[in-house]
Parts: structure tokens; C-alpha cells; sequence
């Protein structure tokens, strides 16, 4: 049909190109805006914040909220106990899942279906279902923490890093995830592999994790993503620990404490500091997050 506008004849026209401009656009506004009006908040002196109406754009932008931020709470602790255990997660996670994951794609043993399904049922289950079991669990580990043989005595692994990080290293999801990716890299190149001696980790190192390292890639960004803003589970464990509170909590703490018109803008200050790593952590794996989405391998440089 030679009158008929074809799709591909339509997404070309001016008036559907500049339609896709402006949703784009209103759709980056609308993530920016946010950012820019918390940054604006940031810079406002308290004499500002009790105005009515406040104004939007600062007379005397207050700089110094951000170092201020340092001086007057242990930022920087925080931080550090979020960098820490956010990072030991996702490795924990990432190792976990790919290893899970080839595991039940290639190879073939007996119960390899059952514990599919058993993967795939354990994610209708959230994790505050075993958050007080976990807590006895850790409470009671024997032989440490000045507990005895029997889990007696002491504290166990409570008020440590380890209590934070050992819950999460293994996901699900990420097991079900790389699994799935697996299953698309070619049998046939990996029995090629075989055969010229190399072992499964090498195999599983040199070839299948390049091949899926977009997926990897993505899954490392949204456990990063999820628990440097965890708050129930670490609030719950280092309520008698408070020199291992993350940057979530102790922004949590101080709002509770101090959640007046004249500590806005510091508040404000934190969550921009503390959110910076997030921004930073989803500009460097973009691409292979965008990869993943389209199956194209992404580019390295």
C-alpha cells in the first residue's frame, strides 16, 4: 500500500519527533527538579527558611552547610560504614548469583529443578518476615561475640560489621537473574573451552562472565542502589551500636532530633553528601545497565 504511512514513516515525522522531545524533556525535569530544588535548600542561611513565603533562589548562598555538616555530626563515619557495607554486599551478591546462577544453567545434576523452584518461590517472600529470626540467629552464634559453645554469655555477632553484611550475601533474585542471562551463552562454546583444558572457574571468569557482564553490571547497581538507603534492618541491629550507623540512619537520627526551620538546610546538605556516591554509582554502570535493557554488549574504554 504505497498511500498507507508506514511506522517506520511516523516516528520520522517532525511533529512525532518533536511530541518525543517534549515527553523526554518534561520527563528529565521532572528528575531534576527535585535535586536542584534540595540543593537550593542547601544554601538558604536560617533567617531565610523562617520567611514567608521563602524565597527560592538564596540571597547569600551558605556554602560552608556542606563542610558544617562534617564538623557537627560524624559524617564521615556514617559514610564509611555505608561505603563498607554497601560494598561488601554487592560483591557478596554479585559472587553469589553469578556462581548460583552458572551453576544452574550449565550443569546438570540431580535437584537442580527443585532448587530452581525454590529460588524462584523464596522471592515472594519479603525480608522482614526474618528480620527477628535473623536477629536471635545472630544473637546466639556460638564462639563469638563472648558467647559460649552454646550461644551463651554474650552478644554474639551482634553491634558487628559482619551482623550488617552476612544477611544479605546471598539474593534470590540476582541468583534467578544471572541464571537466566546464562542460559543464553552458546553450550557449544563452552565445550569448546573443555576441551582445550580449561576449568570451569576459567571458563566461567574468561568467557561467560564477559558475556553477561551487562546483567552483572546492573544487579551490582541495584543492590548498591537498595542498601546504601537500607534503615530497618540496620536500624535494628546497631541500636547498641551506634559507631556503626550508616548515612541513612544517622540523617534519620538528626531529622528526630533536631527537625527545626534553622537545621533544614543543614539536613538538607547531608542528604545531598550522602546520596552523591548513589549518583556517582549509577554514572559509571549506566552503560552497561542500558546494555542490559537493549542486549547490546556495552562498550568499554
Amino acid at each position: 500500500m504505497s498511500g498507507a504511512a508506514t511506522p517506520a514513516r511516523v516516528r520520522r515525522h517532525p511533529i512525532w519527533r518533536l511530541a518525543a522531545i517534549a515527553v523526554l524533556t518534561l520527563g528529565a525535569l521532572a528528575m531534576v527538579v527535585p535535586f536542584a530544588d534540595l540543593f537550593l535548600g542547601a544554601l538558604r542561611t536560617p533567617a531565610e527558611r523562617l520567611m514567608r513565603p521563602p524565597p527560592y533562589l538564596p540571597a547569600t548562598p551558605v556554602w560552608r552547610n556542606f563542610t558544617d555538616v562534617f564538623s557537627r555530626y560524624p559524617l564521615a563515619l556514617w559514610i564509611f560504614n555505608s561505603t563498607l557495607t554497601t560494598v561488601s554486599i554487592t560483591l557478596l551478591q554479585v559472587a553469589t548469583s553469578v556462581t548460583a546462577g552458572y551453576a544452574l544453567a550449565k550443569f546438570r545434576f540431580r535437584g537442580r529443578d527443585a532448587i530452581l523452584r525454590f529460588v524462584i518461590v523464596a522471592q515472594l517472600f519479603p525480608f522482614f518476615l526474618f528480620l527477628i529470626p535473623l536477629v536471635f540467629i545472630l544473637r546466639y552464634w556460638p564462639l563469638l561475640g563472648g558467647n559460649d559453645l552454646f550461644g551463651q554469655g554474650g552478644t554474639g555477632l551482634l553491634g558487628t560489621y559482619a551482623a550488617l553484611i552476612l544477611p544479605f550475601s546471598v539474593s534470590w533474585y540476582g541468583i534467578f537473574l544471572m541464571r537466566q542471562f546464562m542460559i543464553g551463552v552458546p553450550d557449544d562454546l563452552l565445550e569448546a573451552a573443555r576441551m582445550d583444558g580449561a576449568g570451569e572457574w576459567r571458563i566461567l571468569w574468561s568467557i561467560v562472565l564477559p558475556i553477561v557482564r551487562p546483567a552483572a553490571a546492573t544487579l551490582a547497581l541495584f543492590v548498591f542502589v537498595y542498601h546504601w538507603n537500607e534503615v530497618a534492618w540496620t536500624l535494628t541491629v546497631t541500636q547498641s551500636a551506634p559507631e556503626l550507623q550508616t548515612a541513612p540512619i544517622g540523617i534519620y537520627m538528626v531529622r528526630g532530633a533536631f527537625d527545626t526551620e534553622s537545621q533544614l538546610s543543614l539536613q538538607q546538605a547531608m542528604i545531598l553528601v550522602t546520596i552523591a556516591p548513589v549518583i556517582v554509582a549509577f554514572l559509571l554502570l549506566q552503560r552497561f545497565y542500558v546494555s542490559a535493557l537493549t542486549g547490546s554488549p556495552a562498550r568499554t574504554r
